[in-house]
C-alpha cells in the first residue's frame, strides 16, 4: 500500500518511534535527522561520524531482510535506471517508509534534473499506485535548485509527492515511448501574458 502523506506527519511518527532502526538512502549531505543509518554511492563516512554509514557498490542493498523498521528515500527513485529492482530493494529491507518525489512541473522546470533525473512520477489517487514513465522535457528549465526551495515554500503540492508506504509500494510503467508531445516555449508563454498585460493596462 502507498498513499499521500507528509514529510512532517512522518517525522513526529519517527520521533514517537526512537527505538526504530532508519535508513536514509541516497541523501548525500542532507540525511534525516531520525535516521540511524544512512547509504549513498558517495563516501560520505566522514561525514556522518553519528550515524552507521554505507558506501553502496552495485545495485543491491547491503543489508539483510526486514534489517528497518523504516527507510527513506528522498528523491532517489528519479535517479535510478532500474527501477523495479530498487523497488524491490526497498520492500526487501523495510516493511515501511517514505518516498519525496518531484511532479512533472517541478522536473521540467529545474536545470539540475535535465540531465540526472530518467523517470516522470505521477500518483494515481484512485488506485493508491506510483505511476512511472520515461522522462520527457516539455520546456527548457528556468530555476536552478536554491531557487527552486523557495518556490516550494509556498506551491510544495505542486511541487513533489510525499508518498508514505507499508508492505507494498504499488507502483505501474506507462509506456509513452511513442509520445508525440510538442515542446511549450517558455519565451512564447511570456510573450502572451506580457502583451495581455499591455492590452489590459490599456483598455
Amino acid at each position: 500500500m502507498i498513499k499521500r502523506s507528509s514529510k512532517n506527519y512522518i517525522e513526529k511518527i519517527l520521533k514517537d518511534n526512537p527505538n526504530w532502526k532508519i535508513l536514509d538512502i541516497g541523501c548525500g549531505y542532507t540525511a534525516n535527522k531520525f535516521a540511524t543509518t544512512v547509504c549513498d554511492i558517495q563516501d560520505l563516512s566522514s561525514f556522518y561520524k553519528d550515524k552507521n554509514f554505507f558506501k553502496l557498490d552495485g545495485e543491491t542493498l547491503p543489508f539483510k531482510d526486514k534489517e528497518f523498521d523504516f527507510i527513506i528515500a528522498s528523491h532517489v527513485l528519479e535517479h535510478v535506471e532500474n527501477f523495479d529492482f530498487f523497488i524491490k530493494e526497498l520492500e526487501r529491507v523495510s516493511s515501511k517508509g517514505y518516498m519525496e518525489l518531484p511532479t512533472k512541473l517541478e522536473d521540467n522546470l529545474v536545470f539540475e534534473n535535465k540531465k540526472d533525473h530518467l523517470w516522470h512520477m505521477e500518483f494515481d489517487d484512485d488506485n493508491q499506485e506510483l505511476v512511472i514513465s520515461k522522462k520527457i522535457q516539455i520546456f527548457e528549465p528556468i530555476l536552478t535548485v536554491s531557487t527552486l526551495g523557495k518556490l516550494r515554500e509556498y506551491f510544495k503540492s505542486s511541487l513533489i509527492y510525499e508518498l508514505s508506504w507499508e508492505n507494498k509500494i504499488d507502483y505501474r510503467f506507462l509506456d509513452n515511448s511513442r509520445n508525440d508531445q510538442k515542446k511549450l516555449s517558455i519565451l512564447n508563454l511570456l510573450k502572451k501574458f506580457f502583451s495581455k498585460k499591455i492590452r489590459m493596462k490599456f483598455k
